[in-house]
């Protein structure tokens, strides 16, 4: 009773946080689950990158799956990751998504669930363990279905999906920031930009929206928005990913790798990398 599934990461459109309208697209670094069973007893979580890390979400991913289509199972869960956590790129959402194919597989139920209602599961346990504000529906269902999505994340409700083919330029600096640490009285303040910024969206203007998005965000949660600038005169778009710390940039890739050469400058990781459009699969 194996199954294993692998999900990708995502660069933000939109936060959610200010207006419940969220924006991401998927990028081509994965976080993988691989989920073993057994008749019963606990679930043990492990994250390969930390030891220490918190496993709720993965662990409750597992046992809500258990719970709506197995027979008391326990098990094992562990994740290993391309991208850091707490960095915005949205490694809690890939991680819930993973987990819970790689679950349904291991049950034999691989079809049990829609793609959206796979990804609606972990959101809910996601809002449940507590790590994340708005549930994230934005993120993981960019990560689950691929592409760019639009989201209402108040009501989870799929608004647009597109299929889009950047090339994505990642800068990653050291230090981490937790989306359920947010300031999300001081996001809320820049509602009226983020009501733009949706509407540049579902209009498809993704890459316009999410500079608007990264202006925003960068002053409502205290980020530099110094990378941005660096980036602006030659990117199609740029953003603070998520509630950060991560930037991502989009557009045409000698472009990109004149961004990645000022950026590569700064402390962290910097990446050049692509959408992915095929979103979350069972491996």
């Amino acid at each position: 009773m194996q199954g294993q599934a692998a999900a990708p990461a995502a660069g933000t459109v939109l936060n959610a946080l200010a207006n419940g309208t969220g924006s991401a697209f998927a990028i081509d670094e994965y976080t993988t689950a691989t989920v073993e069973l057994r008749e019963s007893g606990p679930v043990e979580g492990t994250v390969a990158e930390d030891p220490d890390a918190d496993t709720r979400l993965i662990e409750a991913c597992v046992e809500r799956v258990v719970e709506d289509f197995g027979d008391g199972q326990g098990g094992t869960v562990r994740t290993e990751s391309d991208v850091a956590m707490a960095s915005g790129l949205k490694s809690s959402s890939a991680a819930a998504n993973a987990t819970v194919l790689a679950t349904l597989s291991a049950l034999g139920e691989a079809d049990a669930l829609s793609r959206e209602d796979a990804c609606r599961l972990g959101v809910d346990v996601a809002r449940d363990v507590g790590v994340t504000v708005t549930g994230a529906f934005d993120d993981a269902s960019a990560s689950m279905l691929g592409g760019v999505t639009v989201t209402d994340n108040t009501t989870d409700d799929l608004l647009a999906r597109d299929e889009l083919s950047w090339d994505v330029l990642v800068y990653t600096p050291p230090e981490r920031a937790y989306s359920a640490d947010a300031d999300v009285g001081r996001c809320r303040s820049v509602a009226p930009m983020a009501d733009l910024v949706a509407e540049l969206a579902l209009d498809s203007e993704y890459a316009r929206a999410m500079t608007v998005n990264g202006l925003a965000f960068c002053a409502a949660l205290g980020f530099s928005p110094d990378p941005m600038v660096e980036a602006m005169d030659r990117a199609a778009g740029v953003s603070l990913s998520g509630t950060g710390p991560s930037f991502t940039a989009v557009g045409d890739r000698d472009a990109l790798a004149a961004v990645r050469d000022v950026w590569s400058q700064r402390e962290g990781r910097t990446w050049l990398t692509t959408t992915q459009t095929e979103g979350t699969r069972i491996t």
